[in-house]
């Protein structure tokens, strides 16, 4: 049964246990994924890709068929499908299993393909296309993002932003991030402060190199800063995005000082972790105390200020605490 992706918020999808989730527009597609099936299973995830799932089938199998596996509701998630395991779906839709959910992820799938027409005529199947989004619904979701969020954007801020997006989604928000990592101490961003923040559209993700540094990655927090040409303007929004995750771990160790699981403290998080970034936000809960991220922030305020006296050398100064903290 074929759904559209902007009517999902109207369909019970409770009434189906298998969706099958094609197209180009990863962002999208995440969103969903995120929304309707992981805020509502908590830990009870389980990711497969597909070269797993052909690789040993029979593990697979006992695994889905065996009831102890399944004592409450699961959600089993398999990425870059083909039609090469459209077998496999069959075997277990025919087993009439009540008690999982399965959604399979695929890219672009042409009308030929049997495992598209698969989900396609059965009406117990929930297939779900998501289309390249264009320039009004790329437009309609940063506006929204940022009245949500009260930060204060023109609208020649807003079409620039579109335009660098080049079309996907899941690029419009990682700009939004960067965005609101920078406005962090203030509400108001010009045209500007935008023009210099999607400059980096080119680089890795300022957050991967936060991220890598955070979880102790020393070699691929090296070759993210040997490998960008990040000038002095970029500091600014590198330790504002260093702030932001640092102030995110402090709240995830008072949520689960409040008696929750590290999963669903993830889980429950506002504003939303997307599920690439959980395992590294795990990794990074394990290794930074309370007390760490206490004496980080004074760290980096101090590094802050250090930069804002010496602007000339300011990049070698934030690379090497960068480089320190990830040792």
């Amino acid at each position: 049964m074929i759904i559209k992706s902007y009517e999902t918020n109207k369909i019970d999808l409770k009434k189906f246990n298998f969706f099958l989730l094609y197209g180009e527009n990863e962002g999208f597609k995440n969103q969903i994924i995120q929304k309707y099936f992981e805020n509502k299973y908590l830990n009870k995830i389980f990711r497969y890709d597909e070269k797993e799932v052909l690789n040993d089938k029979d593990n697979f199998l006992d695994n889905i068929l065996n009831k102890s596996f399944f004592e409450n509701e699961k959600l089993i998630i398999i990425s870059r499908a083909s039609d090469k395991i459209k077998n496999i779906i069959e075997e277990i839709v025919d087993k009439k299993i009540e008690d999982i959910k399965i959604i399979v992820s695929s890219a672009i799938l042409e009308k030929k393909s049997k495992l598209r027409t698969l989900f396609e005529k059965d009406k117990n199947l929930a297939c779900i296309p998501f289309y390249a989004d264009n320039f009004q619904t790329l437009n309609g979701i940063a506006i929204k993002f940022f009245r949500e969020k009260k930060i204060l954007l023109s609208q020649e801020s807003v079409n620039l932003l579109v335009e660098r997006s080049r079309g996907n989604r899941q690029n419009l928000l990682n700009e939004l991030n960067k965005i609101e990592n920078f406005s962090i101490d203030q509400k108001k961003v010009s045209l500007e402060e935008v023009l210099k923040l999607t400059n980096l559209a080119e680089n890795y993700n300022v957050s991967e190199l936060t991220d890598s540094c955070l979880i102790k990655n020393s070699k691929r927090t090296a070759n993210i800063l040997n490998e960008n040409n990040f000038s002095s303007e970029d500091c600014t929004l590198i330790i504002r995005t260093f702030l932001t995750k640092l102030k995110r771990l402090s709240k995830l160790h008072q949520e689960i000082y409040d008696q929750k699981s590290v999963d669903e403290a993830i889980t429950s998080f506002k504003p939303t972790i997307f599920w690439k970034d959980k395992e590294s936000v795990k990794k990074q809960i394990h290794i930074w105390s309370l007390e760490k991220i206490k004496k980080l922030i004074i760290k980096l305020s101090e590094v802050e200020v250090l930069i804002k006296k010496n602007s000339a050398n300011s990049i070698n100064i934030l690379s090497d605490f960068i480089i320190g903290q990830s040792k």
